[in-house]
Order: structure tokens, then C-alpha cells, then sequence
């Protein structure tokens, strides 16, 4: 018999245009746990705690709450869309209809780049973590070449799991979110037992590489790498809003929720690391080598200590589960208005799985390549992290601008509003942000890049090569009138 609230979800998306496809099987927990198994702390902290406190020693803790304060701007200015726009594809229906088709458009394009990225740069965490419970993971010599091999491998099986369908989807990440919870909440226990310092370590400096010419907020600017990287796609309860029960009601407050949970626990595990570290000065605690795995298994002992890394390779691979479903959707989305070529395959959905099942195997090709492509780049980690964030950013960028131009024309009614009269305030905060974070993140640093002046300039190029080629697209696209 069919739920009757999901009718009702129906009709409205029907209302809107759309023909009701997926399956509204997603309640409250599973709506959450999409995003908080993307932020996935014992993913993004564990892949790049080395980075922060390379650039900036203990101090760089105070990294996480500022990047948290500018990305709860955004995560409010999203739950806002999320409740007047319940539709699949996030950010790409949130630009659309907050600012013009060409946005929505644009946005759509950007995010869908940097969600491929952000797949494969996820993905490379399982050499951070895998090698470091066995080394019989570490199957080809060259660090690099192994991390691609095994990130071909999980998002092969990624793949797998996004084709089965939603239920298969929201089972392994419902589980895979209350085994991260357990481990995290377990894990800052544990090591805050073994505390051999108090919490006034994170007021000290250890710089390590030279500050970019902004003097004593250099070192900080880099670090915010790692905070960054961590606190974005807590909008995916948003991009999965015509499988989700109730969207309106359930997807703001689960897009809040997530960024809330991770910045809570992050801000934890960071804490309880530095406080239980042996030794802060070991060179391995700032290389990609060592890191976040090299501390656990100092404090808790070799046994122990893998017993959680080995709960950070689950989170990792439901991290990856859900970077690839909200990949997919955006394309699906996308593909369902006409506005990508092949939009009649890739805008299927099966019709027993309820999946965009087309959409999600060219999204797990393309992240395989990504990989593969890039087996030889020694800083293949750090610069994928990198252009994701920024493009991910310039994404909300073109959601949130938008979105403030409407409300300074009063095209937002207060009383209508999530935010209410803290809109205006809120979203301009959100602006501004977005525009500091793109600049810092993009900004050339050598050991976050690269030396050659591609790899050094790369966010830029990459960034202004992706708006060209996009646009022009737009051109063909509206001059062929789809495919």
C-alpha cells in the first residue's frame, strides 16, 4: 500500500515538472548519515591530519572551528533551498532557481567536477589506512601507484553498490556511520586517557615551511587544507531529496545535523591527539607516511591501534558510497533536464533498482581513470584534495550568490524563510566566505601543489579552463537543443 506522506512528496515533485522515479525510502537516520558519511571525519582527518600539522604544528586545531563558523553559513543558507526546493541534484536545482538556468547550469557542471575529484581523492585514503592494518595491502611498490590501484578498486565496488539500488545503499551506510560514531566516540576516549599533556598545546606554533608572504597567518592559511577538505558535501541529504521521506522537513535538518556531528567529533579527535601524541617534534607525525595511523598505534599499541584505522577503512568506504551517490544524482539531474549529451541514458533510472544506474557507472569510470591517469603525479593526494575543495566551494559559490542577489531585490519573503530575518546576514556571510576560501585553497603553494608551474598554478588553470569549457558547452548545448 503506498505511504501516503510519500504521495504527497510525489505529487509536489510532479507539480514541479518531474515524473516521480526513485523510491522515498529514506527516513531521518539515513537522510543524516548521506551526510555525515561524506564529511566522514575518520576519512578526511586520518587522510590529512599530517598536512595541517605540518604547516602549522598544534596550533593549527584553530583551523577547524573558524572553517567550521563559515561552513555552518552555507550548511544554513542550504537547508534553507533544501526546503523550498526538494529536488534531486542539490546545488544544481538550488542555482537554477535561485538565480537563472545558465547558473544552475554552470553550477551543476562545476560540482559535478569536483565531485569526480573529490571520489578519487577519497578513494586514495585506503593507502593511508590500509597498508597501516596489513602490510600485505601495500601491493605495488611505488606509494602512489598502490594508492591507485587501490582506489580503482573501491570505487569498483562503490559502483557495484550504487547500481543495487537505495536500499543496498542506505543499509551499508546506516551501518557503516554507527560503526564510525562508536569508533570515533571510542577513539577520543581512549586516546584522552592517555593524555601526556593538557589542552594548551593547541596554542603552540610549530611552523615548518615558509608563510606565502602572510607572515604569522601564513602556516594557518595552509592548514585550513585539512578543515576544509573535511567540512563540505553536507549537502547530499539535499541532493537525495526524491528518495528521502518528508524532504522538506528532514533533509535542512539532517544537512545541519551532519556538519554539527563532524565538527563536534573532529574537534575532539583533534584535540585528544595532540594532548596523547608522544612525541610532537617525530617528523613522521607531519608526513603522509605516518600521520593520524602513526599516533594511534603509538598511544593505543600495535594491536589496538589497528583495530581503529581499521574503522577508519570502513568510513572511508562509505565516505566513498556517498561522494559517488550524490556524484551520480547531480548527473542524473542534470541528465533529466537535457542538459548534458547522452541526457536519454544517463537520465534513466531502473525501473526494479530505482537507481540512476547509467549515471552511476560513468561516474565510477570516470573516477577510475582520474586515478589512473594520474598514477605518476608524486602529489597526486594533496593537489586532488585541493581542486576539489575549491571547485566544491566556487560551486556554493554560484548557489549561495545568487541566492543573495534574490533576497537584496526582496524576492525572499522573511516570513517564508528557514533563516528568517537572519537571512540577509547569514547568506552575505556565506558569500564572503565561499570568495576567502576559494582564494586561500587555490592559492600556489609548492608542497601543497607542486613545483612545476602547472602543477603550482593548478587551481587557477584548472579553474578557469573548467568555467571555459563549460560555458561553452552551455552554447552547444542551447544551439542543439540537448541529445
Amino acid at each position: 500500500m503506498p505511504n501516503p506522506v510519500s504521495a504527497d512528496d510525489d505529487r509536489e515533485l510532479a507539480q514541479a515538472g518531474y515524473l516521480p522515479q526513485f523510491r522515498r525510502g529514506l527516513g531521518s537516520f539515513t537522510a543524516f548519515a548521506a551526510g555525515f558519511s561524506y564529511l566522514s571525519i575518520l576519512t578526511g582527518i586520518v587522510q590529512n591530519f599530517h598536512l595541517g600539522f605540518r604547516e602549522a604544528g598544534p596550533a593549527f586545531f584553530w583551523t577547524w572551528p573558524v572553517v567550521f563558523v563559515g561552513q555552518l553559513c552555507l550548511a544554513l543558507c542550504f537547508a534553507d533551498l533544501a526546503r523550498r526546493y526538494p529536488f534531486c541534484g542539490g546545488v544544481y536545482a538550488w542555482a537554477g532557481r535561485a538565480g537563472s538556468p545558465f547558473l544552475g547550469w554552470l553550477t551543476g557542471w562545476v560540482y559535478f567536477a569536483s565531485l569526480v575529484f573529490t571520489l578519487a581523492a577519497v578513494a586514495l585514503a585506503w593507502q593511508i589506512v590500509l597498508p597501516a592494518v596489513w602490510s600485505g595491502f601495500q601491493i605495488l611498490e611505488t606509494p602512489a601507484r598502490n594508492a591507485a590501484l587501490l582506489g580503482v578498486i573501491l570505487i569498483a565496488i562503490s559502483t557495484v553498490i550504487n547500481v543495487l539500488g537505495t536500499r543496498w545503499l542506505a543499509l551499508v551506510m546506516n551501518v557503516g556511520v554507527i560503526v564510525e560514531l562508536i569508533a570515533a566516540v571510542l577513539l577520543i576516549v581512549l586516546l584522552g586517557v592517555h593524555a601526556v599533556r593538557g589542552p594548551e598545546i593547541v596554542f603552540e606554533v610549530q611552523a615548518s615551511a615558509a608563510s606565502d608572504g602572510f607572515g604569522f597567518f601564513g602556516p594557518f592559511l595552509a592548514a585550513a587544507v585539512m578543515a576544509a577538505y573535511v567540512m563540505y558535501g553536507f549537502d547530499t541529504a539535499g541532493t537525495l531529496a526524491e528518495e528521502t521521506v518528508e524532504p522538506r522537513r528532514r533533509a535542512p535538518r539532517a544537512i545541519l545535523q551532519a556538519l554539527a556531528a563532524a565538527f563536534g567529533l573532529g574537534a575532539l579527535l583533534l584535540l585528544v591527539a595532540l594532548t596523547g601524541a608522544p612525541n610532537l617534534a617525530d617528523p613522521l607525525l607531519s608526513d603522509g607516511a605516518g600521520g593520524l595511523p602513526y599516533l594511534i598505534k603509538q598511544v593505543l599499541g600495535d594491536s589496538l591501534g589497528k583495530v581503529f584505522i581499521a574503522a577508519s577503512v570502513v568510513a572511508v568506504f562509505i565516505c566513498t558510497l556517498a561522494v559517488h551517490a550524490n556524484t551520480s544524482r547531480i548527473l542524473f539531474a542534470m541528465a533529466r533536464d537535457r542538459a548534458v549529451p547522452f541526457s536519454k541514458w544517463l537520465g534513466k533510472v531502473h525501473p526494479e533498482q530505482r537507481t540512476p544506474h547509467t549515471a552511476a557507472i560513468v561516474v565510477g569510470l570516470l573516477g577510475c581513470a582520474l586515478l589512473l591517469f594520474n598514477m605518476n603525479f608524486e602529489q597526486i593526494m594533496t593537489a586532488l584534495v585541493c581542486v576539489s575543495i575549491v571547485w566544491a566551494n566556487l560551486a556554493y559559490l554560484l548557489t549561495t550568490g545568487p541566492l543573495l542577489v534574490k533576497r537584496l531585490r526582496g524576492r525572499v519573503a522573511t516570513s517564508d524563510s528557514f533563516l528568517g530575518r537572519w537571512g540577509l546576514l547569514v547568506n552575505a556571510c556565506a558569500v564572503i566566505w565561499g570568495i576567502v576560501l576559494i582564494v586561500n585553497i587555490g592559492w600556489p603553494r609548492e608542497r601543497l601543489y607542486g613545483t612545476e608551474w602547472y602543477q603550482l598554478h593548478g587551481a587557477l588553470v584548472f579553474t578557469a579552463g573548467l568555467l571555459a569549457i563549460g560555458a561553452v558547452c552551455y552554447v552547444l548545448r542551447r544551439r542543439g537543443g540537448g541529445t
